[in-house]
């Protein structure tokens, strides 16, 4: 959902970042496998397939000192995560959406141009390397066909193609496909192999001026057992403000107690996740490690799952995580702090 813009910014309530860091570093997080080569890539993939999972193993997503990949388990807590936990909801559940399908591309797929609309200033020059058949947000979970979905409906309609051989990411809002070619109100593209951010004030396919597809929860990696990035999720109310890795607001809101884009939260380290599935256990291992970040507003404790009918356990199961069970946590990198609208007459 959109989404306020932000033209001039002040960054405020600045922190001490090496020694934040410092009072709040776990021990080092354990060394991860050796991922296997890059298989070969000569075609478009959709996300919910064995050739895709082969594909998703071999990739790393972002560096591992990037903070999509930062183990936050031992992030001193927030002082106002208990009022911002109830400003959401902390009866609520835990919920998810099967919504951000994606496609990934051999590194020669053919470039088109994208129409943009909205947010052009804020967009990342093409043309996008978008294959015929890449899914549109909502796809295949609504029954239509994938021609019919690229041209018709309504929502945010993410489109997220990812080439995995030159490690990039292109991400477009609004997309759709027209008798004239790709159109967007927004169209961001993402350097997987470097830690670079979007310009402050810039939004993205995601009111947070975050990446989706290092969010999302996949297949590949439930059958693996274990979530190993944050995930993003959304909230009805945020507030205009927002904090590192985020790079934009999208609210009037100014109550302290409302969680600012980029807010991290980790599920408490003594939630019991035994009695869960694998699947599922392999995101609440994921939320107690990585964490999950404010993205977007929309529906209170939604986290994003591809929608890959592989997936199992989770309508029956999330539900029993409530808003109660999660912490927010101090933000932590280079720029710790918020960033927010400055004051009224200016």
């Amino acid at each position: 959902m959109r989404r306020p813009g932000t033209s001039l910014l002040l960054l405020s309530g600045l922190l001490c970042g090496p020694a934040l860091a410092a009072a709040g570093d776990g021990p080092p997080a354990a060394s991860k496998p050796a991922r296997p080569p890059m298989p070969k890539i000569d075609r478009p993939i959709l996300f919910d397939t064995p050739e895709a999972d082969r594909i998703l193993a071999a990739l790393q997503v972002f560096p591992p000192d990037n903070p999509w990949n930062e183990d936050i388990s031992g992030r001193p807590i927030h002082p106002s995560s208990g009022k911002i936990i109830a400003s959401i909801g902390a009866d609520k559940p835990l919920a998810f959406n099967s919504d951000m399908g994606f496609i990934l591309i051999p590194p020669n797929q053919k470039r088109v141009p994208v129409a943009l609309g909205e947010y052009p200033g804020e967009s990342d020059r093409g043309p996008y390397p978008i294959p015929d058949n890449a899914p549109v947000e909502g796809w295949p979970m609504n029954g239509e066909s994938l021609a019919s979905h690229q041209r018709g409906g309504e929502g945010d309609r993410h489109v997220v193609v990812v080439d995995p051989v030159n490690r990039k990411l292109y991400e477009l809002y609004r997309g759709r496909k027209t008798d004239r070619g790709w159109t967007a109100d927004q169209a961001s593209i993402f350097d997987l192999a470097s830690n670079r951010l979007r310009p402050d004030g810039w939004t993205s396919t995601d009111a947070a001026g975050l990446p989706i597809f290092p969010a999302v929860v996949r297949f590949d990696e439930l059958e693996r057992g274990r979530v190993e990035h944050a995930m993003r999720f959304t909230v009805r109310r945020s507030r205009r403000a927002y904090v590192y890795p985020a790079t934009h607001f999208a609210s009037a809101r100014k109550d302290e107690d409302l969680p600012r884009m980029g807010e991290r939260f980790r599920l408490r380290k003594d939630f019991d996740v035994s009695g869960f599935s694998p699947h599922t256990r392999a995101i609440l291992q994921g939320l107690k490690t990585y964490g999950m970040m404010v993205a977007d507003n929309g529906g209170d404790w939604r986290i994003s799952v591809a929608p890959d009918r592989r997936i199992v356990g989770l309508d029956d199961e999330l539900r029993r995580v409530k808003g109660r069970d999660f912490e927010v946590v101090v933000p932590s990198g280079p720029r710790e702090g918020s960033v927010t609208a400055p004051p009224a007459g200016r």
